[in-house]
């Protein structure tokens, strides 16, 4: 869906093309009937754009880019970097197409690079880390099956994992300090911005936050019980009264 002027990117799927040294063929009629099925189940999704492996913008790209402008209006061209070189993590790039040219001359575009933010439910994002210990299990002659943990178990590790990711965090200040590594400006605004989102409270403060929370969940949990016995007994005098 495109609003506003952010395009969110919710599917996606592949069409199968051939590209030679001055031309790309592609089956367009087997994209057409793969959207058509796919709009019938999710009427809310329209083509907002197309995607392509590779880490960069080919030569190729403006003439797919020019079939999808008449699909819709300004089309999202997005680059998946599949190689993974020398990184951990895919890269993910967004272009829009911005026409170059004098007017009753020579035209052409310039594809821009624009922001991309990857966005993902709770439910998604557990998903995923307990499919990423299944990569490499810590036991090598284990079946390589991984079964998810309690609450408390996920509370401990997410903490064992926030103190290391702080570690590094101390660690990669102090070395800008101490002028061993060159500072990043988008890691500085990053840590700004993530310093300022913590709300300023003393520590009074926080213990009354907290035992107010707690207090209210609690209250919570009574109020469910006490409507689950009345439930259970307006379900056995029911019962009675129909005897």
């Amino acid at each position: 869906t495109a609003e506003k002027g952010v395009v969110e990117v919710t599917n996606c799927f592949c069409v199968p093309h051939k590209e030679y040294d001055d031309q790309v063929e592609a089956e367009l009629s087997y994209a057409m009937d793969l959207y058509d099925l796919n709009h019938r189940v999710n009427s809310q999704e329209n083509i907002v754009g197309w995607w392509a492996t590779g880490k960069e913008v080919t030569t190729h790209s403006s003439v797919i880019h020019e079939y999808y402008a008449r699909e819709c209006n300004n089309p999202v061209h997005l680059t998946v970097d599949t190689t993974l070189m020398n990184t951990v993590r895919m890269g993910i790039k967004a272009y829009v197409c911005v026409q170059l040219g004098v007017p009753n001359g020579k035209q052409g575009c310039m594809f821009t690079p624009t922001k991309v933010q990857v966005a993902c439910y709770e439910p998604e994002i557990t998903g995923l880390q307990l499919c990423q210990k299944t990569q490499s299990p810590s036991n090598p002659k284990a079946s390589g099956t991984v079964k998810p943990m309690m609450d408390l178990a996920q509370i401990a590790e997410a903490s064992s994992k926030l103190s290391s990711m702080l570690d590094q965090v101390l660690s990669y200040v102090d070395d800008v300090l101490a002028g061993k590594q060159p500072p990043d400006n988008q890691v500085g605004r990053a840590l700004l911005d993530m310093v300022h989102s913590v709300p300023k409270m003393t520590s009074d403060q926080f213990d009354d936050m907290f035992n107010s929370n707690v207090k209210d969940l609690l209250m919570v949990i009574a109020l469910s019980q006490l409507i689950k016995t009345q439930l259970q007994l307006n379900e056995k005098l029911t019962l009675l009264t129909t005897l």
